[in-house]
């Protein structure tokens, strides 16, 4: 028996191994995720679609709810009755929790759901190849420290056949962590204080991705324009410089990044956009709130006005660029006065795509033991009046779209039979019919229709 068939546990050969990983959240977990699947490969598992069909099921956990939790342990007692048929069946399957549930539940897990063999946080998932063959030998592994060696600098590298079967479009983590502190937010408890990755190494992932056929990179941080890694000169760049540095890297024809935080947009990152045509005209910046006094509350530090400034500024340097953004509803204390103003603000940006949300206790932040909770039967009627005003706005800045040529980066087939589908510069989904051009090709296209969720076009 060769070493690639030997025995494994459950009865299987290495080689034979599946692994299944439901992700939650955001798009920082879907690239933990992805980085996942490569630090277990080194196992001999393979990636499944059916989670019946797995060895080793991981969850890849979001905290930012407050319910976060109970939707995972309701998860996990759906799994236990499967692990347990399979036990009866003679096959050994593994449960693992990884992410910002598992950083602050910990050992909690475990003892509220004894069937979890692996509780992992994010900053220890470049070691979950070795915590999962520990569990699978009858350990209950916990890895909830922060890491001191870097977990990007450990991890094994994404084959280029694996990249090629991700697609044309890929997630890049730049930064990790935040020091912001906002009092309704979780982020800084279950991911960390601001960590940067040096140049070098997102210089050499980007290009591996290019390599394999990739043609556009998000990067990603909880505060990515907080970056400052070190430069190949010995500096600390920013994230303006980055972006001109990758956009230097051949095959890579578009650029994003996501998500920002006002105080953090600097001249540097502005004059990217203005000068880089491989960054796209899409820019996501949360604001929350557009009450100065509730601001103060969520510990923004940035006021309404310095918001609406920086928007002008960014605006004045890329005149198509089309804004996102983030609210929250029924923070505790907003009046009807505040609320307005956050109305007041939507209309004055004009954004054309935005995430809304009532309120919801975080627990272990400042936010959740705040006197003023709003009612919910408030949160819900707020919720509902900013929701229709940013959906007219979504949909007028689509509207704007029919007629005009765009530029279309193909990624994949589309539902019917006889489309393709991609993404225009501002992130909406495009279907055309099937053309003479690829996937992974941009090509230019007329717009032709538009709907709520997405764009109709032909080949222009």
């Amino acid at each position: 028996m060769t070493a690639a068939s030997r025995e494994a546990p459950g009865g299987k050969t290495a080689a034979q191994r599946k692994v299944f990983i439901k992700t939650y959240g955001c798009q920082m977990n879907v690239y933990d995720s992805t980085r996942m699947a490569d630090a277990l490969s080194a196992g001999g598992f393979v990636e499944t679609a059916d989670h019946r069909d797995a060895d080793l099921i991981v969850l890849n956990t979001c905290h930012i709810r407050e319910k976060a939790a109970e939707k995972v342990y309701s998860e996990i007692g759906r799994l236990r009755l499967i692990k347990e048929q399979n036990a009866a069946a003679g096959r050994q399957m593994t449960i693992a929790v990884a992410g910002c549930v598992a950083q602050a539940e910990g050992e909690e897990i475990v003892r509220r759901a004894p069937s979890v063999d692996v509780v992992i946080g994010p900053q220890s998932y470049h070691r979950i190849d070795s915590a999962v063959a520990r569990a699978r030998k009858g350990e209950k592994v916990v890895e909830t420290d922060y890491a001191v060696e870097d977990k990007f600098d450990k991890l094994p590298q994404s084959s280029r056949q694996g990249i090629r079967a991700r697609g044309v479009t890929a997630f890049l983590t730049v930064q990790e962590g935040c020091d912001k502190f906002c009092t309704f937010c979780v982020v800084p408890y279950t991911r960390g204080s601001e960590v940067s990755r040096p140049v070098s190494q997102i210089v050499a992932e980007a290009e591996r991705l290019a390599g394999a056929g990739v043609r556009e990179v998000t990067l990603l941080g909880q505060n990515v324009n907080a970056w400052h890694g070190e430069g190949p000169d010995g500096r600390e760049w920013g994230l303006g410089e980055l972006l001109f540095r990758l956009a230097k890297i051949s095959g890579i024809a578009r650029l994003r990044y996501v998500t920002s935080h006002p105080r953090d947009m600097d001249d540097g990152l502005i004059a990217a956009h203005r000068d880089l045509a491989e960054l796209m005209p899409y820019l996501h910046l949360p604001v929350q709130s557009g009450s100065d006094r509730v601001l103060k509350a969520m510990n923004r530090r940035h006021t309404a006005d310095d918001y609406l400034r920086l928007v002008d500024r960014i605006r004045h340097a890329r005149s198509d660029i089309a804004m996102s953004g983030d609210f929250i509803v029924g923070f505790p204390g907003e009046s009807d006065d505040d609320f307005d103003a956050t109305m007041d603000l939507v209309r004055q940006v004009g954004y054309a795509q935005a995430y809304s949300f009532k309120y919801s206790r975080r627990p272990g932040t400042p936010g959740a033991s705040l006197d003023g909770q709003v009612d919910e039967n408030v949160m819900n009627e707020r919720l509902q009046h900013l929701q229709s005003l940013l959906v007219r706005q979504q949909s007028d800045f689509s509207a704007g779209l029919v007629g005009r040529t765009i530029d279309l980066l193909i990624e994949k087939p589309g539902r019917n039979s006889g489309q393709l589908v991609g993404r225009s510069p501002w992130l909406q989904p495009v279907v055309i019919a099937e053309t003479d051009g690829a996937i992974g090709e941009i090509i230019d296209v007329q717009i032709t229709r538009a709907a709520s969720n997405s764009l109709f076009a032909v080949p222009a």
